[in-house]
């Protein structure tokens, strides 16, 4: 399947489709900076019309008249008229006192995609207990009920059954099983931590068979993914197929000459037949495939019992799932703001404590994983709230009031930035960054952030430019969108916030070459 809403599986596009080369017009010298003209895009055959020219005057009309630098905006206008017609950008850029710098449709609301991870993990460190600790509140456990063994989520995003595995091990509560019983009936996953909302509003539902898209769940494993190996034959043969039992896998794929690769998949949801299509260079290497999951309490659990069989522990059941549907309780306006009172804990065979969840914030902001991202949201929800959604979203709301952000400059409905409902303006992103700086622990979050040139998201842009490890930004990727808020280091030494969006543009449309380039241009004048 090649969705059209995420471009690739976590929220953002390869490094290799979004590499950003160094624009022209500028290159670092011995003592310094020099001065940046304004860069030319090398977009397809594309010039300053005199529609672009207009899209400048539309651009600069909506720059504050106390704007600092008149002249530096309406370079970068003039960049983001050539990227395309038919987008829009915002942007802003304040310098370590506050003061504008650059200020373009800085109250327009956006798309954010990937940006939302900021939003959600500044929550997270903000509102749980000291993440720098194991994870002992989020950890899976087992028990025993009668003769059926019971698989509980608590919201890790890390456990794992992959062989080797060191941490946070399936295997470990499997191991207690089977030192204490022979025999289980039904093997249950249960993840009613959270109510069952496993995909956020907004969401395209074409991402639901990919990694993009995999369910959300307190009982998570594995990322909530199977993987499916494709393997060339000759050509004009099918290509062999190393599946997941836990699929039925209908074969229409086949193998071609030459190495070029065109396999996709496809699979309804709640579905339980995964559909391969296109074609396979003979001379190809093996394609792997990893598919989404759409119970992935049901997962756990089935991955649970054949564990349990490896280790000699009769099944004579059912695989079976406990979910705990969406009420009305689940909703603070509904309860008034008030807690949510939570049954006394059930005694449990074996619990597991993993790693703490700053080493997950790192994973999931540098490489935006947005299944980790949507854990996050729920584990805020879960301190006072119920691990909705809604009680996620009012946590970032607080969190937004604090920092002092106009409540008209943020919408949210999820943790991760897959849903097109969420609106972000480039000054409720500053506001956050701001006031994040200003935290005991703004610094540590600062470092989850990709940096320019060296690695994350960020890994092959900016490399080679004078903001090459330079800058730390959360980038974001959808469909017509593009993302990049955080901070830069200038050419004064001076440490800049800045957000900056793009949306609607066509596809093919230099966007992101445009975004950089400006903020090298503010960077080389600052």
């Amino acid at each position: 399947m090649k969705p059209s809403i995420a471009a690739a599986p976590m929220n953002e596009r390869p490094p290799s489709m979004k590499s950003a080369r160094r624009m022209p017009g500028g290159t670092p010298i011995a003592n310094g900076w020099r001065k940046l003209p304004m860069p030319r895009l090398s977009a397809p055959p594309r010039v300053l019309r005199q529609g672009a020219l207009l899209s400048v005057a539309a651009l600069l009309a909506a720059v504050p008249a106390a704007a600092r630098d008149a002249d530096l905006e309406a370079r970068i206008a003039a960049v983001f008229a050539e990227a395309a017609s038919g987008g829009r950008f915002g942007v802003l850029v304040v310098d370590d006192q506050g003061r504008e710098l650059v200020a373009i449709n800085p109250d327009q609301r956006f798309i954010p995609a990937s940006n939302t991870k900021m939003f959600t993990t500044a929550t997270a460190f903000a509102t749980l207990p000291d993440i720098t600790r194991p994870d002992e509140d989020g950890g899976a456990a087992v028990r025993l009920e009668g003769r059926d063994v019971v698989l509980v989520g608590n919201g890790d995003a890390r456990l794992s059954s992959a062989d080797g595995c060191t941490v946070d091990c399936l295997t470990t509560l499997a191991d207690a099983v089977a030192a204490t019983t022979r025999a289980v009936h039904d093997v249950i996953g249960d993840d009613t931590r959270f109510p069952d909302q496993r995909w956020s509003p907004g969401m395209a539902w074409n991402n639901i068979p990919t990694r993009s898209g995999t369910g959300i769940s307190a009982l998570t494993l594995d990322d909530n993914e199977v993987v499916v190996t494709v393997t060339p034959g000759a050509a004009g043969a099918a290509p062999r197929i190393d599946p997941t039992p836990y699929y039925r896998i209908e074969n229409r794929l086949l193998t071609v000459p030459g190495k070029v690769n065109d396999v996709g998949f496809d699979r309804m949801p709640n579905g339980d037949v995964l559909r391969l299509t296109g074609t396979i260079g003979a001379d190809a290497a093996p394609v792997r495939l990893r598919v989404g999951i759409d119970d992935p309490a049901h997962y756990a659990a089935w991955r649970f019992a054949d564990m349990l069989r490896a280790r000699g522990v009769k099944v004579t059941g059912r695989i079976e799932v406990r979910h705990r549907p969406l009420s009305p309780g689940d909703d603070p306006a509904a309860r008034g703001g008030a807690p949510v009172a939570r049954p006394p804990a059930r005694p449990v065979l074996a619990r597991l404590a993993p790693p703490p969840l700053y080493d997950d914030m790192m994973l999931t902001n540098k490489v935006s994983q947005n299944l980790h991202a949507e854990l996050f949201l729920r584990r805020v929800a879960s301190v006072t709230g119920s691990g909705s959604i809604a009680d996620g979203q009012a946590a970032v709301r607080g969190v937004m009031a604090q920092a002092g952000a106009p409540r008209a400059t943020f919408d949210f409905s999820d943790g991760s930035g897959m849903s097109t409902y969420n609106r972000v303006a480039p000054r409720g992103a500053v506001a956050l960054l701001r006031w994040i700086a200003t935290q005991p622990w703004g610094a540590q979050w600062r470092d989850t952030l990709p940096v320019g040139g060296v690695d994350g998201t960020l890994a092959r842009r900016f490399h080679g430019t004078p903001l090459d490890r330079k800058l730390f930004a959360k980038t974001g990727t959808l469909n017509a969108t593009s993302a990049l808020s955080g901070y830069l280091i200038a050419h004064s030494g001076r440490t800049l916030t800045f957000s900056l969006f793009a949306n609607d543009f066509p596809e093919g449309a230099p966007a992101t070459r445009a975004m950089d380039a400006a903020l090298e241009l503010v960077a080389a004048e600052n």
